[in-house]
């Protein structure tokens, strides 16, 4: 009589499979990807950051407004797949003022990625355009500082490339690896932002007041104080690394997002607190130098939301312009033989 052996799992097998897991985030054909030969890396950065929203009742009367851009500078460190810094915003740092603040974290691996962020615009915007009934009003308001908005944004984006052996997103983003052979990726992920908007319409009409007629007043769908927004995401795209040169690489990719945003706001009607389904997209642009020891680069990462409802809707887009430089340090052991 035969009789039929069963294998049993032992804990190091289970270790085992919990090790070959975890490498396979990173694992890459090094025939298309060169993996980071350093533990450590230092970089400065500089970021111009520019920011527009657009508010409109749904009555017609619109407004747009957005701030001058801004230089922001900080350096970042990276070790492995961990990169993080901090920038400030050079032209309010004088004691009084509220200065534009981002934090970022960024966590990198062959198959996924994440991103933390934490932005704070200030209250320095302009008005760019205006539409309330009224063309005369409109030539009087463009261009007036307009202190009664500010934005902040925190939040993340988490996402996974499918073609992670060959494609290398962090090459152009985080200078972690380099990319050797053309190659594009799909990309699919979820993200997650609460966004805060601070609004004093009474400013505006007070505004009105003085430029315009009497009679010339605010529709009441531009009559909120605050507003909450929080975003929940599923983004789709594809992006493509184009090897031109040795040691160069150029970026290029976009994504298309279907957010469900859950808002809630102060204001001067009933019924605001609404529950919408819109599209966003987001698209970075990167061209980088990169010998393993020093890296250099600029990257355009620009990001656009559109908020729709019956008697209100706002539409924002913010990117940054990031120039850098870094170092990379701490050989590996495993590549200490080579040099």
């Amino acid at each position: 009589m035969a009789v039929a052996a069963h294998a049993t799992e032992t804990p190091d097998d289970s270790l085992g499979w919990l090790k070959r897991t975890i490498r396979g985030f990173s694992k890459i054909d090094t025939n298309y990807v060169e993996p980071q030969h350093y533990e450590f890396s230092a970089m400065l950065q500089t970021t111009y950051t520019y920011d527009i929203y657009q508010l409109k009742s749904d009555d017609g009367q619109r407004i747009t407004l957005a701030p001058s851009p801004t230089m922001k500078v900080g350096p970042y460190f990276g070790w492995r797949w961990i990169f993080a810094g901090y920038t400030f915003d050079l032209k309010n740092l004088s004691i009084g003022k509220s200065p534009k603040q981002e934090w970022e974290f960024s966590l990198y691996a062959a198959q996924v990625g994440i991103d933390l962020f934490y932005r704070r615009t200030g209250s320095d915007y302009k008005i760019r355009d205006v539409h309330l009934g009224d063309y005369s009003l409109q030539k009087e308001l463009e261009g007036l500082p307009f202190d009664g908005l500010s934005v902040g944004i925190t939040g993340f984006n988490l996402y996974y490339i499918f073609n992670h052996q060959r494609f290398s997103y962090p090459a152009a983003f985080s200078q972690s690896t380099c990319q050797k052979i053309s190659c594009g990726s799909w990309m699919a992920g979820i993200g997650y932002a609460y966004n805060k908007l601070e609004f004093d319409h009474k400013k505006l009409q007070n505004m009105v007041d003085r430029y315009g007629t009497p009679e010339m007043q605010l529709d009441s769908g531009l009559m909120f104080n605050n507003v909450r927004y929080l975003d929940y995401s599923v983004t789709g795209g594809y992006a493509y690394n184009w090897v031109f040169a040795r040691n160069w690489l150029f970026c290029a990719s976009a994504s298309v997002g279907i957010g469900y945003k859950h808002t809630k706001g102060d204001v001067e009607y009933e019924g605001f607190n609404f529950n919408n389904l819109s599209f966003d997209g987001i698209g970075r642009f990167g061209l980088v130098y990169n010998n393993m020891r020093w890296y250099a680069g600029t990257s355009l990462v620009l990001h656009g939301y559109t908020y729709h409802k019956e008697r209100f809707s706002a539409n924002n887009a913010f990117g940054n312009w990031n120039i850098y430089v870094g170092y990379n340090f701490g050989l590996k052991k495993k590549y200490r033989n080579r040099k």
